[in-house]
């Protein structure tokens, strides 16, 4: 970390330690655990598709539960993300505008995003729209680092991210929660859920939200409109399953969002806006066929759609990906063999690029073996995808963890991948779209040592990504007739860092820090890729006395480059965020955030402005 890093940080920290030292003098003497701590060792899905004790999975991962998305205070999803190891983002402006997730140094397009098992990404961009992804509807995140194309195809190259809405279970139960903060944002949520008792039982959950903001403006430049950007948010989901007898479920999830968000174009009298939607159905039939053999098969139908508004009329952005997959566990002893076959069909609706009104499929199968013998831990997966698009690609991956102790172990692994072209760099024009763009390759190969003992937690992990057949604009286009300017497959990039994790329990306090050292580089350029930094962290803690819980955490990030030859630096920052919440009764919750509690100026997107410092505070019914 730069000198200057280390700076901020300090002066950060200084009211952390304040704030750390005070929760310490009116503590109590006991080392009880909190109901959280007791809970269960955690399950991680998006590793191997299948749930597996997060203690046994060699990808490195991050579960985001429940509870540390409530006591976060964040409305933002993006905002959420940014506190975690190994995750960087870009957002032009507030919580409703275009934003952008980085892992590991890579880029948006080389990151799936699954929201309850299905991939949401605009074919067009190859992003998810993350600022139409309500964080009040999610239960559950997971961040698997590193390669799963294995699992998942295209774009797992960086990483993925899944998250998981609200289920049902239980006795019937109503939520609600309300709560206003700066800016004139306003969150009110709504939920029911449960299931019935017996034989053939029915699960189901129901969850609403609406959010809205007046925002501020997301331009600093005299070019542009100076106005407040606001946005309004509304969303709902569900997931409801019947157990037709024991092991055999029907299920459906859906989410639905719809986020309508301003931004700056110009100075322009027209309030500029964008109407961006997130729709995610699946329906699905999870059979227990023997003991040693279980099946999942899922139809789902995720759509984003953007109405871009610089006038009356709009420009109209519509993806559509329909996917069919069927996998098949087989328990081996205490090893699993698994099989997979999916097909995905993805279409465009655009009315200004014709070209993209096209659709383009890709069929894939899959094979993977998981080893658990005493202190072995192994992996190895194969998987081909054909598209009819861009063709044929083999992935594969393997990997080995040993056990020196229950509680200490050493992995390593390596893996490949690739990210398929997007429409846009496939066929936009003029002087874009190159039909005859490849898909970029990834070779990654980690090692890591990881320690948990449940009171106290480390880990580290080196890792080496190598991408070739980067895309890239390339000016004068070599290819006759598309342009002055065309995409190609012409650079190679290397992403390669150190990832540090660390937590412990101490008395009512929890204190956890990550650090991320990272140089992810062009290498055809040698210069850093545009919008990452060298190094970036978080160090914080929680406290919980009695019914009354609260936290803080510093988010420091070194410099950035908002191009790609190392020009538009944007300045390092730290910036140090608190909650805390009182439990009024066993049902009623108060809660609150302050973010960016010194008011630090800073920039994720060069000209683009951040959020000053800013609170919010609310109340919860049916939190427990």
């Amino acid at each position: 970390m730069t000198s200057s890093v280390l700076r901020r940080t300090k002066v950060a920290i200084r009211p952390l330690a304040i704030a750390l030292s005070v929760s310490a003098a009116f503590s109590p003497f006991s080392f009880a655990q909190t109901s959280t701590e007791s809970s269960l060792a955690p399950v991680l899905v998006t590793a191997s598709r299948t749930a597996q004790k997060a203690s046994d999975v060699l990808a490195d991962n991050i579960v985001i539960t429940a509870e540390e998305i409530a006591a976060s205070g964040q409305t933002s999803l993006v905002d959420l993300l940014q506190t975690k190891r190994s995750v960087e983002i870009k957002r032009n402006g507030g919580a409703g505008n275009d934003s952008d997730v980085y892992i590991r140094g890579a880029n948006g397009k080389q990151t799936i995003l699954l929201i309850d098992g299905v991939r949401s990404v605009s074919s067009t961009s190859g992003t998810p729209t993350w600022s139409s992804i309500p964080l009040s509807q999610i239960e559950r995140v997971e961040i698997v680092m590193g390669p799963l194309s294995t699992m998942y195809g295209a774009d797992a190259v960086g990483g993925v991210i899944q998250v998981f809405t609200k289920k049902g279970g239980g006795a019937p139960r109503l939520s609600f929660s309300a709560g206003v903060g700066t800016y004139g944002e306003q969150v009110v949520t709504a939920g029911v859920s449960g299931s019935t008792e017996g034989d053939h039982q029915i699960r189901y959950a129901i969850n609403a939200s609406h959010e809205e903001a007046d925002g501020f403006s997301s331009r600093v430049d005299p070019k542009q409109n100076p106005d407040d950007d606001g946005y309004s948010k509304r969303s709902i989901s569900g997931q409801f399953s019947w157990e037709l007898a024991k092991g055999q479920e029907l299920g459906l999830t859906f989410l639905n969002s719809t986020n309508n968000g301003e931004y700056d174009n110009g100075v322009s009298a027209y309030n500029a806006h964008i109407i961006g939607d997130v729709d995610v159905y699946s329906v699905y039939s999870r059979n227990q066929i023997t003991s040693d053999w279980s099946s999942l098969a899922q139809v789902s139908r995720s759509y984003t759609k953007q109405q871009n508004f610089t006038s009356a009329v709009p420009t109209i952005n519509n993806s559509k990906q329909d996917q069919i997959s069927w996998q098949n566990d087989f328990k081996i002893g205490t090893d699993v063999l698994q099989f997979l076959m999916e097909h995905r069909e993805e279409s465009v609706f655009n009315p200004s690029q014709p070209k993209q009104n096209q659709s383009r499929d890709t069929d894939s199968l899959a094979l993977a073996y998981q080893l658990n013998a005493g202190a072995h831990l192994a992996s190895a997966s194969v998987r081909y995808d054909d598209s009819s698009v861009y063709g044929s690609n083999v992935t594969g991956s393997i990997g080995y963890g040993y056990r020196f102790t229950k509680e200490l172990r050493l992995s390593g692994s390596y893996g490949t991948s690739f990210r398929a072209p997007t429409y846009n760099e496939l066929y936009f024009s003029p002087n874009f779209g190159n039909p005859n763009v490849k898909p970029e390759k990834g070779k990654n190969a980690e090692i890591g040592i990881y320690y948990d003992n449940g009171q106290s937690d480390f880990s580290i992990s080196y890792y080496h990504n190598q991408i070739t057949d980067l895309i890239i604009t390339r000016t004068p286009c070599s290819f006759p007739g598309l342009g002055t300017s065309c995409t190609d497959n012409v650079n190679d990039a290397l992403l390669k860092g150190v990832s540090v994790g660390a937590s412990t329990k101490i008395a009512d306090f929890r204190v956890y820090g990550s650090f991320d050292w990272q140089d992810p580089r062009d290498q055809t350029t040698n210069k850093l890729i545009e919008r990452r930094s060298r190094s970036h962290g978080t160090v914080g803690f929680s406290h919980a006395y009695g019914l009354f819980k609260s936290g803080a955490d510093v988010v420091f990030s070194d410099y950035r480059y908002d191009a790609a030859n190392e020009t538009k630096r944007m300045g390092g920052y730290a910036l140090l965020n608190l909650h805390a919440s009182y439990d009024l009764t066993d049902n009623w919750q108060l809660f609150g955030r302050w973010n960016n509690v010194f008011d630090k100026y800073y920039e994720l997107a060069q000209t683009y402005q951040t959020p000053g410092s800013n609170t919010f505070f609310g109340v919860r019914y049916g939190f427990n």
